[in-house]
Parts: structure tokens; sequence; C-alpha cells
């Protein structure tokens, strides 16, 4: 069994005046076996103490018969006070074998975004903070080189910089890792960070750890992957998404996309498009990570878009 009291809400604009408006959710994500009556057991925990479902979605793999499950409902109105929501469900999630997490829309978790020299990514997410479209906080930008330290503090983002050689790569993971933990980081952000954790410290963010890639791997894998795909005349490129694992750039994929390039493509136009999708896809990874939308099983995921 699985806790997990993490922010993972959307704010709500009202697109007339544009201003915040509906009340803080809590979104129960949930996988079991399948069971007869469990949806509605799930709906009567929610409706007996007072809340309002907004939102009921549910998936049911046909070849291993797990359930999986997210429920979002007000907590305006509930009886059961937000810090006793998990104990109260208990029970139930224990009755049913459940692996469950529960979230609160109106909570904002720390998110640390690593990076080396390609700024395009983090420096996109750093705006979508700026201007209000992504849940959480952004409570360290973390780099193996310091480039970019201006950029980002003059966004009032702290930059730590921690130089990284074959020697003291373990010393300085070691160094991040109470860095993190002292910020109370929930989720880590890959924006093109050019390094390859240990297992030891991917153990410690496990499915909370999120990379970025272009979708040529495994064809054109290497330090010029663009420039191998135009030299092979390539119709499509891509962007993938995807929780980190020990096993490099094959984690659980959270989103993906593709644009279509051709013979009038530069190498210069393939580069640009590609850097433009990896902005949008980490992006969307990241807000339906915070948004409580992702399910990991099986080195695959349940979105609940």
């Amino acid at each position: 069994m699985t806790v997990c009291a993490r922010a993972a809400g959307r704010v709500k604009i009202n697109l007339m005046t544009g201003y915040e408006s509906g009340g803080p959710t809590a979104i129960l994500l949930m996988k079991c076996p399948d069971r007869k009556g469990l949806v509605r057991e799930l709906a009567d925990f929610i409706s007996r103490h007072g809340g309002n479902i907004l939102h009921a979605d549910n998936h049911l793999d046909y070849e291993t018969r797990e359930f999986f499950g997210r429920f979002e409902w007000e907590l305006d109105g509930f009886t059961i006070a937000p810090e006793r929501i998990a104990d109260a469900f208990r029970p139930t999630a224990e009755k049913y074998a459940m692996e469950w997490q529960l979230h609160f829309s109106n909570e904002k978790p720390a998110v640390a975004i690593f990076v080396s020299r390609l700024a395009h990514c983090a420096l996109d997410l750093l705006h979508r903070w700026e201007i209000g479209e992504m849940p959480g906080r952004v409570a360290a930008v973390i780099s193996n080189h310091d480039d970019l330290r201006a950029a980002v503090e003059r966004r009032g983002v702290p930059y730590h910089y921690f130089p990284i050689t074959p020697q003291n790569k373990r010393m300085q993971e070691a160094k991040q890792l109470e860095l993190l933990r002292s910020l109370k980081v929930e989720l880590l952000i890959l924006a093109r960070y050019m390094q390859v954790f240990t297992d030891e410290f991917i153990a410690q963010y496990q499915n909370r750890a999120i990379n970025i890639h272009h979708s040529f791997l495994p064809a054109f894998v290497g330090a010029s992957p663009y420039a191998r795909a135009y030299e092979r005349g390539v119709k499509l490129i891509g962007a993938t998404s995807h929780y980190v694992t020990p096993h490099l750039d094959a984690g659980p994929i959270i989103e993906q996309d593709v644009v279509r390039v051709t013979h009038r493509d530069t190498l210069a136009d393939f580069m640009r498009k590609g850097r433009d999708l990896e902005r949008i896809v980490l992006a969307r990874g990241v807000r339906l990570h915070l948004e409580g939308r992702v399910l990991s099983y099986a080195n695959k995921t349940v979105v609940f878009d």
C-alpha cells in the first residue's frame, strides 16, 4: 500500500474574468485487483461523507484484471478533515488490496529542475511557473554547469552548482540528495540534464523523476541525434517524457508527441522543431504528474487526461 498526500490539483480559472474559481479538491489515485462493487464502494465513501464528485475515471487492464481509478471531489462540505481522510479511507483500501495515493489541489509540492547547458526546457518551465500555468513551486534549479545561473537567479529561483566528474559523482549525488531532503522536494525534472543518475539516487525518487528525450532513440543515439536523423532523411521527429529508471531512457512513458519534417527542412530546422516539441512534451508530462493523473505499473502508465 502506498500513500502520497502531495499536491496534485490544477488551478481553476474563470475564462471570463481570469480569476481563480472553485475550492480545493481531494484526488484519489488507486490500483488494485478488479472486483465487483469496487466503483460503488469508492463513490459511496465520498458521498457518505458529503463529498461532491467532480471527476471519476477508471480503466481495467483486461489481461491482468487490474483496476485503475482516479476520483476527484470537492473538500467544501466534506465532513472529514483533509488530514484525516487517509486514515478514514484505509479500511476500504485494505479490503481491496489497493495501492493508492491521496493528493490535495491546494497544496504546492516542491519541485527541483535539473539542467546542464541546454536552457530551452528549463527556462520554459520556469516561465510557465511564473505565469501560473503549473501546480507546485520550484524550490531549486540544480546543474552540473554554472552557465545558466544568471538566467535562473533573475527569476528569483535558487541555483545550485554541482560540478561532476567520474571521480566525485557519488559524493556530489549525496550532496544533491541532502539538498533535496532539506527542501522537501517531491518531484525531480530532468530538463536536458546530461548526467546519468546512479541506481541508488534513482531509488530515492521512484516514479518521482521525469526526463525528456528526443524520440529517435534507439535509432539515433549519441551526441548529435538530430544531425544523424537529418542525414537519414526522417519524416517525423518527436519527444518523450518518462519516469527515470535504472535503465537509461526506458522508464514508463507519460507523454509523447511528433512533428513532421520534410526535405525542405535544414538541420537547424530539425533542431528548432525538436526543441519546441521537447518543451511542450516535458511540460505536459510534469503537469499530468502534479495534477495526480498518472499511475505507473509494469513499466508503463495509465494517464487520466
